[in-house]
């Protein structure tokens, strides 16, 4: 492919990264959607792409192929790498098995999806961050707040796309991009770690500026409104590198799944998704730090001792849950006990490492009056006790505050919420399925249609398209649930998500998944066990 021709579609490619990636994983969602209605497995096996006509629709978006990039628009005539005109007039597409044209899809969708990212940052930077108007508004300290060290991440998108042109220009066929995006990510993608970790404080001073400053939100107001930015809001466009380096994890994964096994194509997939995977995860360990530490020195005002004092603040503790239970009253109250004063309200604060029992008293305090380690909890969930015990489960410290073991029996608001706290108070408890690490089980899994923000600690945040385990789930509309691509586990709520009905999808996910993190059987051993949250 000449240097001009790759030049003439970079240029043409008219989604910003922002639309680019919304249609991305929709496309994911209906394909896995015409997937998992095929019941017949000589139809289609789960690792084939369905032809256009297989669409049970008939719009001209439905018709196009499953594997499409979703860079065309009216602007651009190139949907994938086989229509490209250097690949059609070559022959080679009668050359090639149909793998290695899904291969070649998968590394070209890598390539133009960071053409995409790098020209959403480029109009980051020449529309908002160099406006003169803005630059008059903003004291030198807010702009560097605001926009941190995106130059950097520019500059290192920029590299590494020319890197990636340079390769698709030596051969028409696309020999490997993915030691490419492993010489990157070990030698300059950490400016995204930097960018990342400054997000809580980004977000704080844009909603701040917003309120402060009028003039500030007149003039964003009116940047988000030029045609260039396609009605698409400036936090949209300062969130992009967060979002970029999770999504090239996750098409490393989708070349992986596609590169002959045992080849040196798939070792140098499995190298760069172990380097992506560990700047993703430093890139979410920056962003918790600082609120985690705020939110641990906020309990700690609040909370008063009436046993020995634990200390609360250290750098490796944090909050998994708090809230409300009922308590039930007298140390030896029998189960079946009938009266108005059943119960009495208690108040828990459960770290990473640690579970405080608490009262409320006035002024916004709570009086800690029992304690034990994370790791000496046991729970023990009651049935069929009729009414006023619904949703009561039974709490054991096997070591609290005195030294001695100790029971609580507690009530929750709804069975969602006895769940949650009984998940969260002994993680290594057995759920109601078995955990995708067994093969020898078929786990029922969902993908979200939905995105999804947390609101406790206790939940996962969803992104269009994730696959996910269902570990337990509860009448009330709440699944906890472990997404393959990454294991992090959470709560959330049930209309998220489609379940994936056709055990072939199934099976062919959790395959993909383990050989996704072959490379480290330390971390396959602890899929299913260790507790992500």
């Amino acid at each position: 492919m000449t240097a001009d021709s790759w030049r003439n579609l970079i240029e043409h490619i008219g989604l910003l990264y922002q639309e680019y990636r919304d249609k991305s994983t929709r496309q994911e969602i209906e394909t896995r959607r015409l997937q998992d209605s095929q019941t017949d497995p000589e139809e289609s096996s789960p690792s084939e792409e369905t032809p256009p006509e297989a669409e049970p629709t008939s719009t001209t978006e439905n018709k196009a192929p499953p594997q499409i990039s979703l860079l065309r628009n009216s602007n651009s005539r190139f949907n994938l790498w086989q229509d490209l005109p250097e690949i059609r007039s070559s022959g080679v597409l009668s050359i090639l098995q149909p793998d290695e044209i899904k291969l070649q899809e998968a590394m070209f969708e890598l390539v133009t999806s960071e053409a995409s990212y790098y020209k959403s940052l480029n109009l980051l930077v020449s529309h908002f961050m160099e406006n003169e108007r803005l630059k008059k508004i903003l004291h030198p300290s807010e702009a560097h707040i605001l926009f941190s060290n995106v130059l950097d991440v520019m500059a290192v998108s920029e590299r590494f796309l020319l890197d990636l042109e340079q390769r698709v220009e030596e051969n028409i066929v696309i020999s490997d991009v993915c030691d490419i995006v492993y010489q990157h990510t070990v030698n300059h993608f950490s400016v995204y770690i930097t960018y990342v970790s400054n997000q809580t404080y980004q977000e704080r001073a844009y909603k701040q500026l917003l309120q402060d400053k009028p003039a500030f939100r007149e003039v964003i107001s009116q940047l988000e409104l030029d045609p260039k930015c396609k009605g698409l809001s400036f936090s949209s466009f300062l969130i992009l590198p967060f979002q970029r380096i999770t999504r090239l994890k996750l098409l490393v994964q989708n070349i992986l799944k596609k590169v002959e096994e045992k080849s040196d194509r798939e070792t140098t997939a499995l190298d760069a998704h172990k380097e992506l995977e560990t700047v993703v995860k430093a890139c979410n360990e920056g962003v918790r730090k600082m609120s985690r530490t705020e939110q641990m020195i906020s309990i700690q005002k609040k909370l008063e001792f009436k046993i020995k004092s634990v200390p609360i603040i250290s750098h490796s503790r944090w909050l998994l849950k708090q809230g409300e239970l009922q308590q039930m009253n007298g140390p030896k109250t029998s189960r079946t006990l009938r009266t108005k004063k059943l119960f009495r309200e208690i108040y828990l604060f459960l770290f990473n490492d640690l579970l405080v029992i608490c009262r409320q008293i006035p002024g916004d305090k709570y009086q800690v009056f029992d304690s034990a380690p994370r790791g000496l909890l046991r729970v023990e969930e009651l049935e069929d006790q009729g009414q006023s015990l619904a949703n009561v489960f039974i709490l054991r410290l096997l070591e609290n505050a005195d030294d001695r073991e100790a029971s609580y029996m507690l009530k929750a608001s709804s069975q969602s919420e006895m769940k949650r706290w009984m998940i969260s108070l002994a993680p290594n408890r057995r759920t109601k399925f078995v955990s995708f690490t067994s093969r020898l089980v078929d786990c029922p899994q969902i993908q979200c249609v939905h995105p999804y923000v947390a609101q406790q600690p206790d939940e996962l945040s969803l992104e269009l398209a994730d696959v996910l385990n269902i570990l337990d789930k509860t009448d009330d509309g709440w699944i906890f649930g472990e997404r393959l691509h990454d294991q992090e586990r959470g709560w959330f709520p049930s209309s998220m998500g489609e379940e994936i009905l056709n055990p072939k999808i199934r099976a062919q996910n959790l395959k993909e998944c383990f050989r996704v993190h072959k490379s480290d059987d330390s971390q396959r051993r602890k899929l299913g066990s260790r507790n992500r949250q």
